[in-house]
């Protein structure tokens, strides 16, 4: 299957749902609020994302092949190894952080 993968992307990650949105860490937020997806007040605002859209993937998580933990989605979407999110799998480029 990695023969599929894009060019410089390591790890194919499934997306979970779950019942209760998992934490974002302190870290994601300042990331969030630095590049401007998220306000003082703590209240996500991703461009080009619906609230639809954003209110699922707060509600989803992934285990994050870097950090070696489950994580919420909107924090591995921030992460610099994001390269894409399709029918529900992430692909990651598995780089250390």
């Amino acid at each position: 299957m990695s023969d599929a993968l894009p060019e410089g992307v390591k790890h194919l990650v499934p997306i979970v749902p779950v019942e209760k949105a998992p934490k974002i860490t302190e870290q994601a937020k300042e990331e969030l609020k630095s590049v401007g997806m998220m306000d003082e007040k703590g209240k996500l605002k991703i461009k080009g994302v619906s609230p639809k859209m954003l209110k699922r993937m707060k509600q989803e998580q992934v285990a994050c092949p870097v950090l070696k933990q489950d994580i919420a989605f909107v924090q591995c979407y921030v992460c610099r190894n994001f390269h894409s999110r399709i029918s529900g799998q992430v692909y990651c480029k598995g780089e250390p952080l």
